[in-house]
């Protein structure tokens, strides 16, 4: 299921803890490169078995300097056991290398604050912010990879107006 934004602004990242990075990434210090976010969980197949091999190839084949990937594990179910030790064991386990962030989680709802304002469905969800900070793609479920990288592609050539 695929859901084109009229290419509003991007909400901000809502994070509690980072991995992978000295320090939190905020999009707005991001502006001038494309923003790739692979929201998932560690006990979703789809994230598993795709989107996180999907999220690796484009850390690997664009240099970070134009193409910024960014996992953001987003957790409404399983909470008790999706803690982020385990995440620092599954990190580890499948050689993430790019930045992680876990999703604020909501006092009231079991959906959190990032998953919230995006309007995600679920997970995977990829969602690709242009150089202008703007969301271009927000797409539930599985994605071709050629797709993707078409996108990028596209949005590597635009200019920045801002």
């Amino acid at each position: 299921m695929e859901n084109h934004q009229s290419h509003s602004l991007a909400p901000p990242l809502d994070t509690t803890i980072w991995f992978n990075t000295p320090e939190p990434l905020t999009l707005e210090e991001l502006r001038g490169k494309v923003v790739v976010i692979h929201a998932f969980q560690m006990l979703c197949p789809g994230c598993v078995f795709h989107g996180l091999p999907q999220a690796k190839v484009i850390d690997r084949l664009y240099p970070r300097q134009e193409v910024q990937v960014i996992g953001l594990h987003t957790v409404f179910e399983h909470h008790d056991v999706m803690t982020s030790d385990a995440l620092t064991a599954f990190i580890h386990e499948y050689r993430i290398p790019f930045p992680i962030a876990i999703d604020r989680p909501s006092d009231k709802k079991p959906i959190p604050h990032t998953m919230a304002s995006y309007q995600m469905q679920g997970t995977p969800t990829l969602i690709v912010i242009d150089k202008n900070g703007r969301i271009r793609l927000n797409h539930f479920g599985r994605i071709s990879d050629i797709e993707v990288g078409s996108i990028i592609g596209g949005l590597l050539e635009e200019k920045i107006t801002q």
